[in-house]
């Protein structure tokens, strides 16, 4: 069974960049039949807050990515102890002193010697009396992943295809902080090795991540799951802004922002497919294919996001927004104003035209005044806006715009707008007869 999962750390609010990582990890798991988890990454109790715990499930139900389990990071300090405790004695842990200037002074040293800046292992070279000196004297350690230097780190990526990193080149990464306190590497590994995880789908920004968590599977005799890494998100202007990477849920969806736009526009950003606007995410799920993935950074621009928005709010159906919607307005009203919706907040400006008053312009006031005569005339019961404008046409000689924007803008106070022809019967004979009445009388300004 194909078992996914999204692990954010409840640091901060979802943004875009989480979402679409979050997404493409719950259709690989939609499409396989599988199984969508989430892990909440809190092992840096400083900073997380269960406001964030809260906010990211809310998000998540919000978008429709609903998971099928949930872990905490924070539950499985036990867990984290027992293998610390073992990799330890198999000597795949050792405990280092440096400090940070001392290890940025060493990094200097070796880039100007034109060496990769990484750790040169000067901790195994201590003995049992510095280790004893360094406990003397109140020094803490924290605690490195020794790297199995012999032979190259290989994987075949989902997306980027074959993969190989020299570990001599990365550097024994520090896994735990001299404070006891867990870094991301090692719980993520022992977390995906007890929940089943068998893909992960996340950005390219993991790729050295993967390199070294690839020897901590092997480490714990685990199968590492099948990795894809994603090119990471741009901005319209090509390069990765502030306001995209901060972008958040909260942000869209105050925006108007349907989730099923997200969903739409994020499943295809970076693949060789078109965006597809839905509100059913089935058809996406049934095509999703990392394969249709490319490297190039993937661009993600508002202005598509907005647009792919309203195709999605023009197929809505009324039961889908009713609870949205102001008091009053049925489906009658929600089929007319919508094609001309780019969010569903909107229907409420077109429910006060309907529904409300529409001021006086006093605009071609003789037309107007005609027009009222007109409208007392006509069959309300059945097509009234083709039946008024047929009259006003045979008695004026007018047509087109001359023959039909007089009369919006005396019935709605808008020069576009819905369909009239909808919208007449919805304002209704007797509101509208006030409104052509009040413009027929109004003084037009000089």
């Amino acid at each position: 069974m194909t078992v996914t999962r999204f692990a954010p750390s409840p640091t901060g609010l979802l943004h875009v960049g989480n979402v679409r990582a979050a997404l493409h990890n719950w259709m690989l798991a939609r499409r396989d039949g599988g199984r969508f988890l989430l892990r909440i990454d809190d092992t840096d109790a400083a900073r997380s807050e269960e406001r964030y715990v809260e906010a990211i499930r809310a998000d998540l139900a919000w978008l429709g990515l609903h998971p099928d389990g949930e872990e905490r990071q924070s539950a499985r300090f036990d867990r984290y102890e027992a293998v610390f405790d073992a990799l330890r004695t198999a000597g795949r842990i050792y405990p280092a002193y440096e400090t940070q200037g001392e290890l940025d002074l060493r990094r200097k040293v070796l880039l100007g010697r034109g060496l990769p800046p990484i750790y040169d292992r000067a901790a195994l070279a201590l003995t049992d009396a510095d280790h004893a000196r360094f406990a003397a004297e109140g020094v803490a350690p924290h605690w490195r992943f020794r790297l199995d230097h012999d032979a190259p780190i290989t994987w075949d990526d989902a997306i980027r295809g074959a993969q190989s990193f020299d570990p001599r080149t990365i550097g024994d990464p520090v896994i735990r902080r001299a404070d006891g306190s867990w870094l991301y590497l090692l719980p993520s590994v022992i977390d995906d090795v007890d929940m089943g995880v068998t893909d992960v789908v996340r950005g390219e920004d993991h790729v050295a991540n993967t390199a070294v968590q690839t020897q901590m599977f092997a480490a714990l005799d685990a199968a590492p799951p099948r990795f894809a890494h994603a090119a990471l998100l741009t901005g319209a202007e090509g390069k990765l802004s502030k306001r995209l990477g901060s972008l958040g849920v909260h942000d869209m969806r105050d925006a108007g922002v349907e989730p099923a736009a997200i969903v739409s526009l994020l499943a295809r950003l970076g693949t060789s497919d078109p965006v597809v606007p839905t509100a059913d995410p089935a058809p996406l799920v049934a095509a999703f294919d990392l394969a249709r993935f490319g490297r190039a950074p993937a661009r993600f621009d508002e202005r598509e996001l907005a647009q792919v928005n309203a195709r999605i709010v023009h197929q809505l159906p009324f039961e889908a927004v009713a609870g949205r919607l102001p008091a009053g307005m049925d489906a009658a009203a929600w089929e007319a104003v919508r094609p001309n919706l780019s969010t569903v907040a909107e229907a409420a400006d077109w429910w006060a035209v309907i529904d409300g008053d529409v001021a006086a312009t006093g605009e071609e006031a003789d037309y107007v005044a005609q027009a009222a005569a007109a409208a007392r005339a006509i069959d309300w019961s059945a097509d009234p806006w083709h039946a008024l404008t047929e009259t006003l046409k045979a008695q004026t000689g007018r047509k087109g715009k001359a023959l039909f924007l007089p009369l919006r803008r005396a019935l709605t106070g808008r020069d576009h707008g819905p369909d009239m022809a909808a919208l007449l019967p919805l304002i209704g004979r007797d509101r509208a007869l006030t409104r052509l009445d009040s413009n027929a009388r109004a003084q037009a300004p000089m």
